[in-house]
């Protein structure tokens, strides 16, 4: 990444006087219980890393308590959130919002505080612009601090590789895939090569395949104008019938997502790829954990991906405008993902980090990661950071992803049908359901 040394120098200096505020007792005293004492509560949602973060800010403020909860995955968090919302109750002190509902939360973003009333413009230089601003509502409003980024690498099964033929070295994968030339031609011709040679899957299921190739083009589901942008979208459809080609030819092991069999597919062989942005590295070692695999399973992380630079995911922390305690809940905020927190949690989660310092430090510590064959996932994901930019997200964004494509796409998983153009028809129609007439 070409950063310039004043730009380092900026973010570095902004990350340790956040720290410096936060550790001397820069929220107020007494806004809590009568000897002081605050509780702040906070909802996170997969795997955040968050836990000794907690206990650290803990020890350098003894007048805080934090109260965390965490739900399983991101589309039950939204539920969650929008549920609270519409109740006008029970949200936490800190609630993350995941980037694929940002623009459903940007719909109510008066519900939440103005981060700049507590000096988000002094810290904006942490992040990379994009992500800053993705935090920032139509009316300058700073909603959210970003946490975390998702640019895409390729998980894959080294041992399952070699017994198909095919190599192994990370370095020889990446070129297997075409390098920077990387196509999704070329992922499916392997896939049927590698379902000849084994007689199994090449991917766990069609639905995050099908996002990681949303997410890459320019528009996605809608357009930057907020328009809906799929039922004549001639790449999207293109796209669509190319994946619809794979899975009826055997290449998706028709997987649960968010369970692949309480992670048994990751260690039995059931499939050998795995889109992966930063943060699913966290997930993976959750299910190989669950599943009684580990690092001997075989699982490695190459430098490139399909179709060329993609950003799946990543999320922010908000604080509503109920929490009683909001500017205590915003320097907690702003401590939790400044540059040397978002480090720590990168260690923790496998996640990437949204801001400059904390991405320049991976890349050049280069840590090999013991679970996918001492890959260094930091500096692989630093690099596959390079061009990105997150594609706008709609309001309905996250619905059309799991509610309008997923069922269709699990026709193609199950085998209920092999016609590219049924499937699609179910998406347009519980488009229009969901979405067009709601």
């Amino acid at each position: 990444m070409n950063l310039s040394r004043r730009t380092r120098l900026a973010s570095g200096i902004a990350g340790a006087a956040a720290f410096a505020l936060i550790a001397t007792g820069c929220a107020s005293d007494g806004a809590g219980s009568a000897d002081g004492k605050i509780e702040l509560s906070i909802t996170t949602f997969g795997t955040f890393g968050y836990d000794e973060l907690y206990k650290e800010y803990e020890k350098a403020n003894p007048n805080i308590t934090i109260k965390a909860d965490n739900i399983d995955t991101g589309g039950n968090a939204r539920t969650d959130a929008f549920t609270k919302i519409s109740a006008g109750s029970g949200l936490t002190d800190i609630v993350a919002i995941e980037e694929g509902w940002l623009g459903q939360i940007m719909g109510v973003s008066d519900q939440f505080v103005d981060l700049n009333e507590y000096g988000a413009a002094d810290i904006k230089d942490n992040w990379v612009p994009w992500k800053f601003e993705q935090g920032t509502d139509p009316d300058g409003r700073v909603i959210g601090y970003g946490t975390d980024i998702g640019p895409q690498g390729l998980c894959y099964n080294g041992k399952l590789f070699e017994a198909a033929g095919l190599p192994s070295d990370r370095e020889a994968v990446a070129e297997l895939f075409g390098g920077d030339d990387a196509t999704w031609e070329k992922y499916f011709e392997l896939g049927e090569q590698y379902k000849a040679a084994t007689g199994k899957a090449w991917y766990d299921h069609s639905g995050f395949v099908w996002n990681s190739m949303v997410n890459q083009m320019d528009e996605g589901y809608y357009t930057r104008d907020g328009d809906l942008n799929i039922e004549d979208n001639a790449e999207m459809r293109e796209r669509f019938d190319q994946l619809a080609a794979g899975t009826a030819n055997g290449l998706s092991a028709n997987q649960t997502a968010w369970d692949w069999g309480k992670g048994k597919a990751f260690v039995d062989g059931s499939f050998a790829t795995f889109v992966c942005p930063g943060w699913m590295l966290g997930t993976i070692k959750g299910s190989l954990e669950s599943g009684g695999g580990d690092a001997s399973t075989g699982w490695d992380f190459a430098d490139v991906f399909p179709g060329g630079a993609s950003n799946w995911g990543g999320a922010f922390l908000s604080v509503p405008t109920s929490s009683e305690h909001p500017e205590e809940a915003a320097a907690l905020a702003e401590w939790l993902t400044a540059p040397e927190q978002q480090v720590k949690q990168s260690a923790a989660a496998g996640n990437f980090p949204s801001t400059i310092e904390a991405q320049e430090k991976l890349a050049e510590e280069a840590t090999p990661n013991e679970l996918f064959n001492n890959a260094p996932t930091g500096a692989i994901l630093a690099s596959r950071a390079e061009g990105v930019e997150a594609q706008f997200k709609g309001p309905d964004d996250s619905l059309i992803q799991e509610n309008v494509f997923g069922p269709a796409l699990k026709l193609l998983d199950t085998g209920k049908t092999t016609s590219a153009d049924e499937a699609w028809d179910e998406a347009i129609s519980l488009l229009n359901d969901l979405v067009v007439n709601n």
